[in-house]
């Protein structure tokens, strides 16, 4: 099966804790679930190579994976990402996240048999949901629920 991840957005922490309990789903807020691309190591390649920054700097930036939730939960976890990738996906432009997805794809952390073409999909899909993020009056912040 795997882990599931739930990347969303929500105003401020205090609400993104907020779905912990029931769930982003119930929640109702802006969602994209998906299975098997991890927000830390993969994710963080990903903005890496989206915002020019190497992948130390990325881990080391304030918003990268923090965790929200109990420490002590063990089937689900809360983080956050950074306002970084929020910004680097929402200004990214036209056929970037397809240039960033083919070197992406060859992260040790997928395998040997990943192709872009889906990692690009996911990169379009989460740009989508961090423009809408972007945009709001006050802009919204990007998280993941994790789940085994």
């Amino acid at each position: 099966m795997g882990s599931l991840y739930d990347y969303f957005s929500a105003p401020d922490d205090t609400t993104a804790l907020t779905v912990f309990g029931p769930g982003v789903e119930a929640a109702g807020v802006p969602l994209l679930p998906v299975q098997g691309i991890d927000p830390y190591v993969q994710l963080g390649q990903a903005e890496s190579l989206l915002t020019g920054l190497p992948y130390t700097d990325v881990v080391a930036l304030p918003r990268f994976n923090q965790l929200l939730s109990s420490p002590e939960d063990d089937s689900s976890w809360l983080v956050t990402l950074t306002d970084e990738l929020r910004d680097a996906l929402a200004s990214a432009r036209p056929g970037q996240l397809e240039a960033v997805a083919e070197p992406w794809s060859r992260i040790e952390e997928f395998g040997d048999d990943c192709e872009p073409g889906p990692l690009a999909e996911f990169l379009r899909e989460l740009a989508t949901l961090a423009a809408e993020a972007g945009a709001r009056r006050e802009p919204h912040r990007l998280y993941c629920l994790m789940s085994l």
